[in-house]
Parts: structure tokens; sequence; C-alpha cells
């Protein structure tokens, strides 16, 4: 345990460039992200303020607490977060082993009918009513 707390993760784009392994972590995200058509460049609108973005940085862990996976997001804090309220926060959606657990149970107690799929990479595909 004391060997995952001395491990650093970087806490930025400049940091983690130097290392091969988070360098790696950050092509992989990028790839899903183009593989999935999650945006597109285009000229930025006059007298619109940009979405700042972000990368976050996560190391996965081994049962023996080597490590298992260098784990890069690439987050926009979004349009909507109020300075004070919401501003640093960014959220990342995903399901844990106590609840999929718990949806396992309640699909076989009531004989529902249950599909599982494996997602990679999880990524919000909707159509946006707002300009950004």
């Amino acid at each position: 345990m004391t060997s995952m707390l001395n491990i650093s993760k970087p806490s930025n784009f400049h940091e983690a460039s130097k290392s091969f392994e988070w360098k790696e972590a950050m092509k992989e995200e990028y790839q899903y992200i183009i593989k999935n058509n999650t945006w597109d460049l285009v000229n930025f609108p006059r007298g619109k303020q940009p979405i700042c973005c972000r990368w976050l940085f996560k190391l996965k862990f081994k049962a023996d607490g080597s490590i298992d996976k260098y784990k890069a997001r690439f987050v926009a804090n979004g349009y909507s977060q109020k300075k004070g309220i919401d501003f640093e926060e960014t959220f990342s959606p995903i399901a844990k082993l106590n609840a999929i657990r718990l949806i396992i149970a309640l699909t076989t107690k009531n004989r529902w009918k249950i599909h599982q799929l494996d997602v990679k990479s999880a990524l919000l595909n909707v159509d946006l009513n707002e300009e950004v």
C-alpha cells in the first residue's frame, strides 16, 4: 500500500509529456476521441469564450500493488459551470462493481432480461441545442 502512495501522477500536460507511459495513455485517449467523432475543429466565433479543457491522470493498480495501467482522460470543464460553485470539478460517470452486482441481483430476482456490452471508452454523444 505504501508503494502506491509514493507514486506521483502528473498534474498537467507538461509534466505528463516527459513520461513515455503517460504519453501513450494520452495518445490512446486521443485516438478514442478521433475514432468516435467526439468533436470537430471549427472556426472560433467572435465574442465567445472558449471552453477550458484539461488532462486528468490516474493510475490503476493490480492487487499486488504494482501498476496495471496509466489512464489519461481529456475533459472539458463545461459551458454551464459557475465560478465558485463547480468551476473546478470534472465529471466522468462510471459503474461501480457494487452497482453492477445490485443490478444483476435485481434482474435475477425479477426475471428481467439483461444485456451486456463492453465499452473501452464511454463518450457522451448527443446533439446540443445550446451554442457552446
